[in-house]
């Protein structure tokens, strides 16, 4: 079978997540000016699109308050860089569980759980050209939590996306994400053409062996541009494998902090290794300007 893979893609840097990662690397973007220097850094560095989390500037933690997503935002506009802003929509949606026996009440210190339209809040006011949509609920190893993610809120979520004009990034973390996707595509609640993230490698969604990729990839909806990630060690080599695959390209902190074995990163040192393995397959990294037009991006507010 020949190879899908296509003649030019786009990178995407993932910049600081929301996991507890801040300890474990002094160089995690946490502060909003942090932040968004680091999107201005990895789209000088070739990345089109910056994905962005805010985490509290005291603690590090992650948060969902509109006024830090405001800040970051704000400066990446004013700094006239060339990026596509992707905001995630994935806070609010975790749930974790009272311990053994006694799961009911709910633990507070890991549960954030809230309405779906409040999960927009900061997506509504600053209108991004994408923000993400998680299609599915999911066991995470790291914590012992559930993305909790109802059909009913997601479409809710995917209705409002829709009637703000950004498009939604559709994160697939398994094999039943997809048919939910399917069935929005039905519901009219998606516009073509569609964005899909598999994000691999990451317990306990699907593995991010090239059968399992594949697999994937043959199931995706006819159209469909699907960018390919994994995580920790796995992430640089599964450039190539996104690549091969027919996708574009997903790197930085928020999922895997090295470099090499023993040397931290920059999100800017990881799009420049992305760039290097994708240029070497001879495939050729899109700008901003070429990505908004392959995507149908409404213009950034």
């Amino acid at each position: 079978m020949q190879s899908p893979m296509q003649s030019e893609v786009f990178i995407t840097c993932a910049v600081t997540g929301s996991g507890d990662t801040a300890s474990r690397h002094p160089g995690l973007p946490i502060t909003p000016a942090q932040i968004a220097d680091a999107s201005i850094e990895a789209a000088k560095a070739g990345a089109a699109i910056a994905h962005i989390h805010v985490r509290d500037p005291e603690t590090g933690a992650a948060s969902r308050d509109p006024a830090l997503y405001r800040e970051v935002v704000e400066r990446i506009r004013a700094s006239d860089t060339d990026v596509i802003i992707n905001l995630t929509a994935g806070m609010g949606g975790d749930v974790v569980f009272g311990p053994g026996e006694n799961p009911l009440p709910l633990d507070p210190k890991g549960t954030d759980m809230v309405g779906p339209l409040e999960r927009l809040v900061h997506v509504e006011e600053l209108l991004p050209e994408i923000c993400t949509l998680d299609c599915g609920t999911m066991n995470f190893s790291a914590g012992d939590y559930v993305m909790t993610n109802t059909p009913s809120h997601l479409r809710a979520m995917a209705k409002r996306v829709q009637e703000l004009g950004v498009r939604p990034e559709l994160e697939v973390f398994d094999f039943g994400h997809l048919v939910f996707v399917k069935d929005l595509i039905k519901e009219g609640l998606l516009d073509n053409p569609l964005m899909i993230q598999l994000c691999l490698g990451i317990p306990y969604g699907a593995p991010d062996d090239p059968m399992t990729t594949m697999a994937l990839v043959n199931q995706l909806p006819e159209g469909a541009i699907f960018s390919g990630f994994s995580i920790g060690s796995r992430q640089l080599p599964f450039v190539a494998m996104a690549v091969l695959a027919g996708g574009n390209v997903r790197v930085g902190l928020e999922d895997n902090l090295y470099l090499q074995r023993g040397v931290k990163a920059s999100n800017a040192d990881l799009v420049t290794r992305a760039k290097t393995i994708i240029e070497a397959m001879n495939v050729r990294v899109m700008g901003p300007a070429e990505v908004r037009e392959k995507l149908k991006l409404r213009k950034a507010a």
